[in-house]
């Protein structure tokens, strides 16, 4: 299978471990909560849009098997990052989540092949498996890194996304501001009018 750069360089651009906590188990811990990951094919339609695919490549339909591994896998990203989160730090991951993490990132990772006309693509045998990969190297690498520090829960009372804070201050406060920033201040804005009006 063939992967485009351009789509590496945009689905890799922010941390993939966050992504697939925060976009495949929407308003996880809420009544609301959403499983993204029903059935193999959505996992296959969400590994061609996260992974370095281009578009239209059709990533195989996985086993039943794999789609209980890549929620096992979301679910060990979760648990490590809450983990090394609070005051135990990484070293505060169950046992078993972190070796369900380093044989995830054990498996071969999409590899990088320059054509003949200077363009960089990628392959993987087992497309599914590499973005697993990634996603747990990339959670390893995280929660190990000073990078944690600017991981933030969304402000937004409806949302349960994290997202890494790349703001100069680090005060960022949504993980959107397109969706839940822009639905906080027309909350603010209404609750001020409706005061105004009292007054």
């Amino acid at each position: 299978m063939r992967l485009a750069q351009d789509a590496l360089c945009l689905a890799y651009a922010r941390h993939e471990c966050l992504e697939v906590v925060t976009r495949t188990l929407r308003l996880r811990g809420m009544d609301a909560a959403t499983e993204e990951l029903d059935t193999p094919e959505a996992l296959s339609a969400w590994v061609a849009q996260l992974g370095p695919y281009p578009d239209g490549t059709l990533v195989p339909v996985p086993t039943q098997a794999v789609l209980r591994q890549a929620r096992d896998v979301r679910e060990a990203v979760h648990t490590l990052l809450v983990a090394a989160r609070s005051n135990s730090g990484p070293a505060g991951c169950p046992p078993g989540a972190r070796a369900l993490l380093n044989r995830a990132a054990a498996a071969p990772p999409p590899v990088p092949v320059l054509d003949e006309h200077g363009t960089l693509t990628y392959t993987a045998g087992d497309p599914v498996g590499a973005v697993l990969a990634d996603i747990a190297r990339d959670a390893l690498d995280l929660a190990t890194s000073p990078a944690l520090e600017r991981v933030r829960a969304c402000s937004g009372p409806r949302c349960a996304a994290w997202f890494l804070d790349t703001s100069r201050p680090g005060n960022r406060r949504w993980c959107s501001m397109d969706t839940c920033g822009n639905q906080a201040k027309k909350s603010a804005w209404r609750t001020k009018q409706a005061s105004g009006n009292r007054a």
